[in-house]
């Protein structure tokens, strides 16, 4: 089994949970890829997705990707340019959003509306993904300060993610203290 991680937005693959994960993996046999994704403090939808489609080779029903944060939409993204007969185990998505909250574009400022705006305004071919995906898993916290629990039903019903809401893990980042996920694990693992 092959698993690629995606890091978020100013992030980056050794933030703990993420590596928790790929060492997690790793010790079970899996191969995993977890790159570094080109200028994360100003990620485009364009050089993200490009460097997907560097690095993963030959996608396939042995594929996994995991995505945290705008490396969910990295993700969606990347699997809507993949060829109709491709086919991909699972996609885990933790803390993924297609909007931002509302507190957070006000406190952000304008800069981090303008990087947002393409992710939040560029369409995705939800149904498409969900034909090319055997199994997608959504999981939110309680708190996010960036994810409203409104994106809940944006995953349940346009992609038909099975979602999990975990309490007290805000946006699951260093600064959260989420060092480990089990219920992330048990996802990769179960697709």
């Amino acid at each position: 089994m092959r698993a690629y991680i995606v890091h978020g937005w100013d992030g980056n693959p050794d933030e703990p949970v993420l590596k928790w994960l790929r060492l997690e993996l790793e010790k079970l046999g899996w191969e995993v890829t977890a790159p570094a994704m080109p200028d994360p403090g100003t990620p485009t939808i364009e050089s993200w997705v490009q460097k997907l489609k560097e690095i993963i080779d030959n996608p396939s029903e042995d594929t996994v990707l995991v995505g945290h944060s705008v490396g969910c939409q990295a993700c969606l993204r990347y699997v809507e340019t993949l060829p109709e007969e491709t086919k991909i185990r699972g996609l885990a998505l933790l803390a993924p959003w297609m909007e931002l909250d509302q507190q957070t574009i006000e406190e952000e400022g304008e800069e981090v509306v303008e990087i947002a705006r393409p992710w939040m305004e560029t369409p995705i071919d939800f149904e498409k993904v969900k034909r090319l995906v055997g199994k997608s898993v959504a999981i939110f916290s309680d708190n996010d300060p960036f994810v409203s629990l409104t994106q809940v039903e944006v995953f349940k019903n346009k992609l038909g993610a099975e979602t999990l809401i975990e309490h007290g893990m805000g946006h699951f980042s260093p600064s959260d203290n989420v060092s480990e996920l089990p219920s992330l694990l048990k996802v990769v693992l179960g697709f």
